[in-house]
């Protein structure tokens, strides 16, 4: 039987990317395309997501490229408009299911700096029943650990999670602890898969 419900935050609660702070700036996406290829990359954001400062980040980024300093600085002193507010449905269907009884948790990979800007801005946060971050735990997704320390957390059994996401590995990574997923396209479409899961899930009951 599912009980919880586990989200990931970035493009599944809330939007964001690169391409809302830098399209503008550089003029094209495909520009901002080069920078995220190029300059400040996936791999180094995501050394801000594993715990490391942002202060310490950008300075090392500043030292290698000196010439792209006022866009380095841009992607901590403008963080915030990387985000584009809330994913249709997604905090309404969080709605639905907490009045369902279902319990609903948090596992992002977020940086433990930029979290707290933006945790009360945005209402779907505060309707967890709990959250494990990667910049907290200096951890991050898709690394199994992270799962077991949310379930360990909260007392959670893996076969009565369902795990929402938007990048596939971390469906899996999940999936090979036993946490169903659900690789997250839009609301509806989420929607719909989880109560496909649901119906075998009391299936399964039954026998």
């Amino acid at each position: 039987m599912i009980k919880n419900v586990i989200f990931d935050f970035g493009c599944v609660l809330v939007y964001w990317s690169q391409h809302n702070l830098y399209d503008t700036h550089f003029g094209s996406k495909e520009k901002t395309d080069w920078f995220v290829d190029n300059i400040c990359t996936w791999e180094w954001n995501n050394q801000t997501d594993l715990g490391k400062s942002f202060a310490e980040s950008v300075a090392e980024k500043v030292a290698e490229y000196p010439e792209w300093e006022t866009e380095i600085r841009m992607y901590w002193e403008r963080w915030e408009d990387m985000l584009n507010g809330e994913v249709p449905g997604m905090k309404e269907w969080i709605c639905e299911l907490k009045n369902a009884g279902y319990k609903v948790y948090g596992l992002s990979n977020w940086s433990h700096e930029t979290f707290p800007m933006v945790k009360d801005k945005y209402e779907a946060f505060s309707m967890m029943d709990g959250i494990v971050m990667s910049g907290e735990e200096l951890i991050a997704k898709p690394d199994l650990r992270i799962y077991k320390i949310l379930l360990e957390r909260y007392g959670l059994k893996a076969e009565e999670c369902v795990f929402i996401d938007d990048r596939k590995e971390n469906i899996e990574a999940g999936e090979q602890i036993g946490i169903r997923g659900i690789l997250f396209e839009n609301c509806e479409q989420a929607k719909q898969a989880f109560h496909v899961l649901n119906q075998k899930s009391n299936e399964y009951q039954k026998l």
